[in-house]
């Protein structure tokens, strides 16, 4: 079966309560996980990035709108002890140093560990998840990068520590004549002894729909419970109602496809038998 992924990323606003309820939309739809993004906003940011005036729910700069989106320690303990209870697994994308040692070192039962497209070229990063003592096995996000990129990040992390492959385009929401559904096929011919998904920014179900036709082994998707709320990924997110759309579809699409071989089912043989001449 594929594996679904509801990535809450940011979209829950720095409030424990919706990200909850996200995750409850998850597993009532029966997603295998759901993902956050965690960050440690002086190692992620400039001084001069973080000072700069942006308003928001939080304050008038930068840095008051990022601290207002982190979660830290008590807030994913509480997810993890959450999770748990509700029966999902969770894991999050990692974008520095002090952020994949918080996930590593923190949360041992968490299953995966995932390089955003933006760090896919930070081999010190790679490194270091790859090389602790405590490492999981890693999702690769491709957005932004070229063949020899994603080759290069591969011998820096090692084969074997690899879980999936992920490709996508890194514009939210995604153009669709830049999401490329057609290269899922040609890294399953490079990269055979890894998963191959697909991680969707397009505001709508037939980019994943597609991706499922072509026997994507995990999937990844946005997940809001408004995409009017607060927020840059909101416009490239699932609503609620979309996500248990999406589900029916994936197990639908997952019969569909068969096992390829060309044969006549016992359901047609009477119509045989009425029709064949």
């Amino acid at each position: 079966m594929t594996e679904i992924i509801a990535e809450l990323g940011i979209n829950f606003n720095g409030d424990l309560e919706i990200a909850k309820k996200m995750i409850d939309v998850a597993y009532t739809a029966g997603c295998a996980y759901v993902k956050f993004q965690k960050r440690d906003i002086d190692s992620v940011y400039t001084k001069e990035e973080l000072d700069k005036p942006r308003e928001s729910p939080w304050g008038e700069t930068t840095r008051e709108q990022k601290e207002g989106l982190e979660f830290g320690l008590p807030e994913y303990s509480l997810i993890d002890s959450y999770c748990s209870k509700k029966g999902i697994d969770w894991f999050a994308s990692v974008w520095d140093l002090k952020s994949a040692d918080f996930m590593l070192d923190g949360f041992e039962t968490t299953p995966l560990l995932k390089i955003p497209s933006a760090l896919l070229t930070n081999y010190e990063l790679l490194d270091a998840c790859a090389n602790h003592p405590r490492w999981k096995p890693i999702i690769l996000s491709t957005g932004m990068s070229t063949l020899q990129m994603l080759d290069d990040a591969i011998k820096t992390i090692g084969k074997h520590k690899i879980y999936c492959i992920m490709h996508c385009t890194s514009t939210y929401p995604t153009d669709p004549q830049e999401i490329n559904i057609e290269c899922l096929p040609m890294l399953k011919g490079l990269y055979p002894w890894t998963k191959i998904g697909f991680s969707n920014h397009y505001p709508g179900l037939m980019a994943m729909t597609l991706a499922m036709a072509h026997g994507v082994d995990m999937l990844e998707f946005h997940i809001t419970l408004d995409r009017t709320m607060y927020g840059s990924d909101q416009a490239a997110s699932i609503e609620p109602q979309g996500v248990f759309k999406l589900m029916e579809y994936v197990r639908l699409i997952e019969q569909m496809r068969g096992s390829g071989i060309k044969e006549i089912y016992d359901s047609e043989i009477p119509i045989m038998a009425k029709l064949r001449r």
